[in-house]
Order: C-alpha cells, then structure tokens, then sequence
C-alpha cells in the first residue's frame, strides 16, 4: 500500500514540476493553446505508461521533453499528411476578427514569429524553442533532442539565422524574454 502512495505522490510531483515546460514547449512547437493542452496530456500519458523504466541516466526534465519532442514530431507528421489531403485547409486559414487596438501590436509582433516558426522544418524550430526561448544550456537540449552538443550549435545558429530571414530582421532583440514569460 505505502509503495502505491509513494508512487502516487512521485507522479504528482512530476506533473506539478514538469507541466508548464512541457506545455510551453509543445505551445511553441504547434502554435495553438488548445493543440499544446492536448499534447501536453498525450506525453504525460506516455510518461505514467514508462516511468517505471526510467533509468535516470539523465534529468527528470530532460527525460520529459525528450519525450514531449517525440510527441510533438509524431503530431507534426500526422498533421502534415492531413494537410496534405486537404482535411485542415480551412483551419489554416487567418482570422478576420479585429483585437482590440492596446494589444494589437505586440499581438501582431508575437504572431508574426509564431507564424515564421510555423514554417521553420521540426528540427530548427525545436532547438529555437530550447536554446532561444525556454533558454536551455546547450547539453540540456543536445540531451532532450538525443543530439551533439555541436549539432544543437549548428542547428540554433541556422534555426536564428532562417526565422531573421523570414521576418526580414537583422537582430532578434527579446525574443527569449518575450516568449518565456
């Protein structure tokens, strides 16, 4: 009886401490709330379902966004070839409501990113999200993306260097303080 509370009580702790990286992770992955909650259920699944055969051969937090990455790249197929198939076009499409006009600019600044990440390939869009917003050390996110330290290098140079590109910007100033709070 004691072993299934202690392992209650573990499974709790994880969700309260893991939840909001997670989430915000998956948020900036796919760009929309309600997608992002789903996600974030789907890899907390997945973490109950292996958490016995976790072998802390790294952090706990590492270990869930590993799999939150492999989550959010498997949705990221599977959207794509429904994409592909026409299922999601009118989804695709923007919003004719208005905002009201205190907000609108920093709303149209923060959507205008999110939609260049949007474009970016899984890859370079997931190191932008560890290094740039979630600001990560670079072994942290070599470890979640199961990658070289001097991959992640690379990747988050030209992850930077492609979404400067698409907003036709020459400096990215507060991107990571933007999106992390």
């Amino acid at each position: 009886m004691q072993d299934t509370v202690d392992y209650e009580a573990r499974i709790k702790a994880i969700y309260r401490e893991h939840y909001r990286d997670v989430y915000q992770y998956l948020y900036y992955f796919t760009g929309k709330r309600e997608h992002a909650e789903d996600l974030t259920q789907e890899v907390f699944i997945r973490v109950l379902d292996a958490l016995a055969r976790y072998e802390e051969r790294s952090s706990v937090k590492t270990w869930i966004l590993h799999i939150a990455k492999h989550v959010a790249i498997d949705d990221y197929r599977k959207r794509r070839v429904q994409t592909l198939f026409g299922m999601d076009l009118l989804k695709g499409l923007p919003s004719l409501l208005g905002r009201p006009e205190a907000e609108l600019a920093s709303k149209e600044e923060q959507l205008e990113i999110e939609q260049a990440m949007q474009k970016m390939k899984p890859h370079h869009r997931n190191v932008l999200i560890l290094r740039g917003i979630k600001a990560y050390s670079i072994r942290e996110t070599a470890e979640i993306l199961g990658t070289s330290e001097a991959k992640v290098r690379v990747d988050f140079h030209r992850a930077t260097k492609e979404l400067k590109k698409v907003l036709h910007v020459d400096w990215i100033g507060g991107l990571a303080n933007e999106y992390s709070k």
